[in-house]
């Protein structure tokens, strides 16, 4: 299994640790309801040095990214980030990822933990017809990068006091090149919770350093370690789709509504582009939703649906009592006609039919 620069502190605070994409990480540390209420009214600290970061250089970058991506990139400005997907050529998702412009000739991507081999590899083939090299114009940092992620109402106050410039009223999906605790970082306005703060990329080197003074500045506040576990509640209750789970290799972007991001615009020929317009005309079969549960009970993953008649017409991608609402919530694909808000369906629990309604996401 791989670590990471902060794998060591995990052990030492105590951390119940597991595997996920092939590295060691925290899954919690305090209990995943305290340490969600810490994100959602203070501040919480995440070590996500398993995500994966690949430059694209040159000037072909903006075109591979137009090909590769659904999202439009000359939307962006230099210091803006942008949420997109990468079709797989069969109405799949290779994976969802951030992409950061630097410069008309200059952007990094962040991807996936569980990705990075896939997705290097989609995107050193796709580059191929662009001229574009391993090592040259496509670059893979993913060993040499440490990622943590400061997110919670209180964050931005404590990674303010690291910081000589003003950061603290940045806009959202901004970024900037700085120097924080006397490294130079990455800060980007972006995050995985809905709560805000800002994910800082940072050399593997200056990795301890950062992580010491991050927890000085942060005592005034009452700054937490978060684990996995509390990232996915935090995630769910947002309704951002997770990889995996909601998003895969055989659901498109339109079923997982994902449509704001796949944009139809002149000039952008994309992968998969004639598919998912055709897709976005004349409809799909199942869509992505939010479940609220009515009856006491909470979605797992992979458990079924079914109209209130006790026919099958979905599955859960991903549920858990959510710890803001005290309820059982859950995503779930169901056939169209059971995706308006309002809905009545039920979860089968354990052999039971249990009822929810179809609400409309995010859950808070």
């Amino acid at each position: 299994m791989k670590t990471t620069v902060f794998t060591k502190y995990h052990i030492a605070n105590g951390a119940k640790m597991a595997e996920f994409a092939g590295y060691n990480m925290p899954i919690e540390f305090s209990g995943i309801n305290d340490e969600h209420m810490t994100v959602r009214n203070g501040a919480g600290v995440f070590d996500v040095s398993h995500m994966g970061e690949i430059w694209v250089k040159g000037e072909n970058a903006t075109a591979l990214l137009q090909k590769i991506g659904t999202n439009d990139v000359t939307k962006l400005y230099d210091g803006k980030a942008q949420y997109s997907c990468m079709p797989n050529g069969k109405g799949g998702i290779v994976d969802d990822i951030i992409i950061y412009r630097y410069s008309e000739q200059k952007y990094l991507i962040c991807v996936n933990a569980a990705n990075i081999d896939k997705d290097w590899a989609h995107i050193l083939e796709q580059g191929k017809a662009f001229g574009m090299r391993e090592g040259v114009e496509l670059e893979n940092a993913s060993d040499r990068i440490s990622q943590l992620a400061v997110q919670g109402p209180l964050a931005m106050k404590i990674v303010q006091k690291m910081c000589e410039e003003e950061v603290e009223n940045m806009e959202y999906y901004t970024f900037r090149q700085l120097k924080l605790a006397g490294c130079e970082v990455i800060l980007s306005m972006t995050g995985y919770t809905g709560s805000g703060g800002c994910e800082i990329y940072m050399h593997n080197e200056d990795a301890d350093h950062i992580w010491e003074e991050l927890w000085k500045a942060g005592e005034e506040y009452g700054l937490k370690n978060i684990g996995l576990g509390a990232r996915d509640t935090l995630r769910l209750e947002k309704g951002f789709c997770l990889y995996g789970d909601e998003i895969d290799d055989t659901t498109s972007p339109i079923e997982a509504g994902l449509g704001w991001i796949t944009k139809f615009v002149e000039g952008k020929e994309f992968i998969d582009k004639a598919l998912l317009a055709e897709q976005k005309a004349n409809g799909v079969e199942r869509k992505l939703v939010g479940l609220k549960m009515i009856d006491r009970g909470i979605p797992r993953h992979e458990y079924k649906v079914a109209d209130t008649e006790g026919n099958e017409i979905g599955h859960i991608t991903s549920g858990t009592m959510s710890p803001c609402l005290k309820v059982g919530i859950g995503m779930a694909y169901v056939k169209s006609e059971f995706a308006e808000v309002g809905t009545t369906v039920c979860v089968i629990i354990r052999d039971r039919f249990l009822k929810a309604e179809v609400v409309k996401l995010p859950f808070v």
